[in-house]
């Protein structure tokens, strides 16, 4: 598919040998598990959660945890009155303890539901301390306590699923969201409230696909959920595992897919309520320092040659899929797992030579190739996103094509990119062919999620786009009730030429964060010492959306036409042809499927008669333009207009054949479908 590849067989080789090597180690590994040799090894050793941790069995409660290092493990709680010596584990040949705790008398469950449960592990230095089980399947932060408790879940009514996952037909369509902060108070959102009040809305605005970040508990609220304490347990800062299962079934009920923002690059340097020096040692499922430490996360980097760390990896990702009906992931921080330098102070030309050598961790790429392999044999329909800001080549080809397997790549420079010609350049001399190439520059065969800003943008110290467009007059001139002003006029078309840029030519999926379809104004600070624990910038202000005397409406009004029509028409779903680009009168036109798109960037020139070539023959009219009234424009376009195809007098092979002529005022968009 690639021939400039070919230089590179050996390493892709060596590769695909590790990779089956490892298959052999986790095949060995399923067996010793006592599983049915008919279940695909993968999914057998992947199933490990269900037989790790605290789990009822027939006559008591099991523990089992992997901790070659340790001296003793035993069991305490609340339950057996905190007593460290009544639960006493016992080691195997491979390091792996088990405890038992046997039924009371009386034949009831020895742990009560939530009761908190500590494990008492005395290191081969002689110290005992406390942790929180490595598979902990859920927590909880007791008031005036620093760390995280684990908390044993064990509902007497199980919370059942009614709703059937999805099917999604055509792109993704994903919205970005951040559960705790998706509520107007100023306060930690719940699972509960957003399945009831954010979810019909999203699938409202034309939506099928809901990546949630932040879901695997961090004790540390403003980390953004980036680092991870306990890997098997939902954020409880939102409410109960259950609630977080509600949740979901409340978005599959809407026809949405689930995707988790997962976080197996790193892990919390937290000892007490995290899984740094489990077992008393310093490489327990990491690498031993300075390897093991990320120089800038301040994090713990994951040893990904170890099997024990694949067991807890993949179980991880089996967990979420099985029990909680998650859709599939997006698996954050790439680029820092797949690179020795984990992309510190290291720039990517694209050169081929950057990605076949030795910097590259082929342990950890062959880690992603088996969690690519797993997800899709657990559920054929899950989908997997992969955070790669290098560009990494064969990252969504199928592993079978020697490939690592993602069903996507995020667009990265595409922000980017946003970003710098907003700090750097006028609009008037934006270059529409940079652009174009930009949006463009996809690896062959390779599917992208397009994005114009993500929860990156909106962080402090950042700005998202509408706030760098606007944040001078945000807050005094968005009423509808004052005249416009050139910043808010200008700010609001841009803003809707920017996306309408980013859907209609970037890639095969399209990304937006919660709030920023209709220009939140503010950006996103967690409560911290910094800002006296403040969660006033910690929420989303719905109501600006649908306020009928501020302009914010008008944005949501045309993300809401805009994402529709991606979904009538499915045109992310096929190429994109562009057709002509005019830089003197700032003009671009494409076409996609069987639609044709156009934007005038022109801050003030509007034009008569712009040729506007097509691929099919017909009648075409408006389907969509950012200049109606309800998207804060000046009605210039008429959208009842009928445009006849005329055919092209010379056209090159593969272009566009046919032609209509149509007025572009100036700052606007429009879309044209066949009648």
């Amino acid at each position: 598919m690639d021939k400039y590849l070919e230089p590179y067989r050996p390493h892709i080789e060596r590769r695909m040998d590790l990779y089956k090597e490892t298959m052999n180690k986790i095949f060995y590994a399923a067996k010793t598990l006592d599983q049915d040799d008919s279940v695909d090894a993968l999914v057998a050793f992947a199933n490990s959660y269900k037989t790790y941790g605290l789990h009822v069995v027939t006559d008591g409660v099991m523990y089992r945890e992997w901790a070659p290092c340790a001296q003793s493990v035993a069991i305490f709680g609340d339950f057996n009155s905190w007593n460290r010596t009544q639960h006493v584990g016992t080691k195997d040949m491979f390091g792996t303890w088990t405890v038992f705790i046997p039924n009371n008398t009386d034949g009831s469950c020895p742990i009560p539901h939530e009761s908190v449960v500590k494990v008492a592990v005395r290191a081969e230095s002689g110290e005992e301390v406390d942790r929180l089980p490595q598979y902990s399947f859920a927590s909880r932060q007791f008031p005036g306590s620093p760390v995280m408790d684990s908390i044993f879940w064990n509902p007497p009514q199980p919370f059942r699923f009614q709703h059937p996952k999805p099917k999604i037909d055509g792109a993704l369509r994903i919205y970005e969201v951040h559960i705790g902060m998706a509520c107007d108070a100023e306060r930690v959102g719940s699972y509960r409230e957003f399945a009831d009040n954010v979810v019909p809305y999203i699938a409202d605005l034309g939506y099928n696909c809901v990546q949630v970040m932040a879901l695997a508990e961090h004790s540390y609220y403003a980390s953004f959920g980036y680092q991870v304490t306990s890997f098997f347990s939902p954020a409880s800062r939102h409410g109960t595992p259950d609630d977080l299962r509600y949740l979901i079934d409340a978005a599959h009920s809407r026809g949405l897919v689930v995707l988790m923002d997962l976080v197996h690059s790193h892990a919390s340097k937290n000892v007490l309520d995290g899984l740094n020096q489990w077992d008393g040692s310093s490489h327990h499922l990491f690498h031993a320092p300075p390897k093991g430490d990320h120089p800038l996360w301040d994090s713990r980097l994951f040893n990904y040659q170890n099997v024990e760390t694949l067991r807890f990896l993949l179980s991880n990702l089996s967990y979420w899929q099985n029990d909680f009906m998650i859709d599939g992931f997006r698996f954050d921080g790439i680029t820092s797992m797949i690179y020795h330098h984990h992309g510190v102070g290291v720039g990517f030309s694209g050169g081929y030579h950057e990605y076949f050598n030795d910097t590259v961790d082929s342990d950890a790429l062959v880690y992603l190739m088996l969690a690519n392999r797993l997800i899709h044999t657990n559920d054929p329909a899950a989908i997997t996103v992969a955070e790669d800001v290098s560009g990494m080549p064969l990252l969504c080809i199928p592993v079978c094509d020697l490939g690592v397997g993602f069903d996507y790549r995020m667009a990265m420079a595409v922000p980017d990119m946003w970003i710098k010609l907003l700090k750097e350049t006028r609009d008037e001399d934006w270059d529409l062919g940079s652009i174009a190439y930009t949006l463009q520059n996809r690896r062959w065969q390779e599917k992208y999620v397009v994005y114009a800003e993500c929860h990156d943008q909106a962080l402090v110290g950042d700005k998202t786009i509408a706030f760098r467009l606007m944040d001078a007059e945000m807050y005094t001139k968005m009423s509808v009730l004052q005249p416009r002003t050139p910043i808010i006029d200008r700010g609001i078309a841009l803003h809707k030429l920017i996306r309408f840029l980013t859907v209609g030519l970037g890639g095969e999926a399209y990304l937006t964060f919660m709030g920023n379809e209709f220009g939140h104004p503010e950006w996103i600070d967690f409560p911290r010492t910094g800002n006296g624990w403040s969660y006033k910038y910690c929420r989303r202000q719905w109501g600006l959306a649908h306020d009928k005397l501020l302009r914010y409406q008008h944005l949501y009004a045309f993300e809401k036409e805009l994402i529709g029509l991606e979904s009538s028409t499915n045109f992310l779903s096929d190429r994109e042809y562009v057709s002509f680009t005019d830089n003197q009168r700032k003009i671009i036109a494409w076409c996609r499927g069987n639609v044709v798109f156009a934007v005038n960037l022109h801050a003030s020139n509007s034009y008569q008669d712009v040729t506007i070539p097509a691929f099919q023959p017909g009648t075409y009219r408006v389907a969509l333009h950012s200049d109606g009234e309800e998207c804060g424009g000046y009605c210039r376009v008429a959208a009842d207009t009928r445009h006849f195809t005329h055919p092209c007098e010379k056209h090159e092979d593969g272009a566009p054949a046919h032609f209509f002529a149509a007025y572009l005022p100036s700052r606007t968009a429009v879309a044209w479908t066949l009648e």
